[in-house]
């Protein structure tokens, strides 16, 4: 079977979830490939589509909350958005591409490509089979107006959000979210600790950044590292962010503490390790540090769906928030310090979480093309 992973740059979460299914497609020896959407009508348009959506959320969150409530107000099912039009014109491209490398199924783990695979349905341009996956804990605006084959949504509690946004209930599985293998599984703290040289017997604290930064990080991560009373270390992830990990070096110069790191492989043995993860709420970093079982810290969201996730894991104590610094940081030392607190938050996230996504998306592919 040959898969084909539709994707856009609009966020990393959508890639990591694509790149979850690539990697359990190809566990089970099929042949999978990535695709960015956007590149089919080349490469300046995939960076101007992407740069525009990160720059907004990244420089003007309220703004991009203001967007994201008016795409609420204006979705509607019967009323194709100025979303759906846009994403049409690569109708032509994307059925070219698909005959072309002769496709079997089609996986879209974001809205955008759905929408084109939708306008393609609709005129008989496409004849394989369709599966969209949300990555979002809530339904986001606009996949009322798409028509896949089946939609992946994170958890069974959300179906009648999707329901009432007219996304057929028949079409509705609640696997989760993807997330690579490396996340489902747990090393001991002590084993990881050793792996990524860090002391056996203090607490460590993780800051994740996330692909459209953490706010202030430097602010934060400067008022954590001033409350740490009792030799506890810092590890930050700064991902592709050079800007904002030259800054942290520079600030945390000479602190033994404090661990500052870019692009790594390695983000779930690092999850192994730490006592508590600081991350904003998207729905992909959210979904590992659930999978791996640890304690969360919500920081603040960027208005929109990350508020939805925040809100979906605090509701049923998968994780603890605030949108201020101090109380952020003072939830953490809870978690950090309380072990009964800590144990609580894990226990819940063991009745949600949701580790086989990826594996039971490559059984519904199966069935799907060899059914057919």
């Amino acid at each position: 079977m040959k898969i084909l992973i539709l994707s856009c740059n609009t966020g990393e979460g959508h890639n990591a979830a694509g790149n979850a299914v690539l990697e359990a497609a190809r566990l089970r020896g099929h042949e999978a490939v990535l695709q960015d959407v956007m590149l089919l009508s080349g490469e300046y348009t995939s960076k101007l589509i992407s740069g525009a959506y990160i720059n907004i959320a990244r420089s003007f969150p309220h703004f991009f909350g203001f967007i994201y409530r008016l795409a609420l107000i204006i979705s509607n099912p019967r009323i194709k958005s100025p979303v759906y039009w846009a994403n049409a014109r690569l109708a032509k491209k994307l059925a070219d591409f698909i005959e072309a490398n002769h496709f079997d199924v089609v996986v879209c783990p974001h809205l955008y490509p759905a929408e084109t695979l939708t306008y393609m349905k609709r005129r008989h341009m496409l004849h394989v089979k369709t599966v969209a996956v949300g990555t979002d804990y809530t339904c986001i605006p606009f996949w009322e107006e798409t028509d896949c084959d089946y939609y992946i949504i994170p958890h069974e509690d959300l179906a009648e959000e999707y329901v009432k946004r007219k996304v057929p209930k028949e079409k509705l599985l609640p696997y989760g979210i993807p997330v690579k293998q490396a996340f489902t599984k747990r090393m001991t703290k002590a084993a990881a600790r050793e792996k990524c040289n860090l002391p056996k017997d203090k607490l460590i604290y993780l800051i994740m950044s996330g692909s459209m930064g953490f706010g202030k990080l430097a602010v934060f991560s400067l008022a954590l590292a001033k409350r740490l009373k009792n030799g506890e270390h810092i590890i930050i992830i700064c991902g592709n962010n050079e800007k904002i990990r030259r800054i942290l070096k520079r600030q945390f110069h000479g602190n033994k503490q404090v661990h500052i790191l870019g692009y790594t492989k390695y983000v779930s043995l690092y999850m192994d390790a730490c006592d508590v993860i600081f991350t904003k709420p998207g729905g992909l970093t959210s979904t590992e540090a659930l999978v791996k079982n640890i304690p969360i810290v919500h920081t603040a969201p960027i208005p929109g769906c990350e508020t939805k996730n925040s809100e979906f894991f605090q509701k049923r104590g998968l994780s603890l928030a605030s949108k201020h610094l101090i109380e952020q940081i003072r939830l953490g030392q809870i978690l950090a310090n309380n072990a009964d607190a800590a144990l609580e938050m894990q226990k819940k996230q063991q009745l949600n979480r949701r580790p086989d996504a990826a594996m039971h998306i490559i059984d519904l592919l199966e069935q799907l093309h060899f059914d057919k």
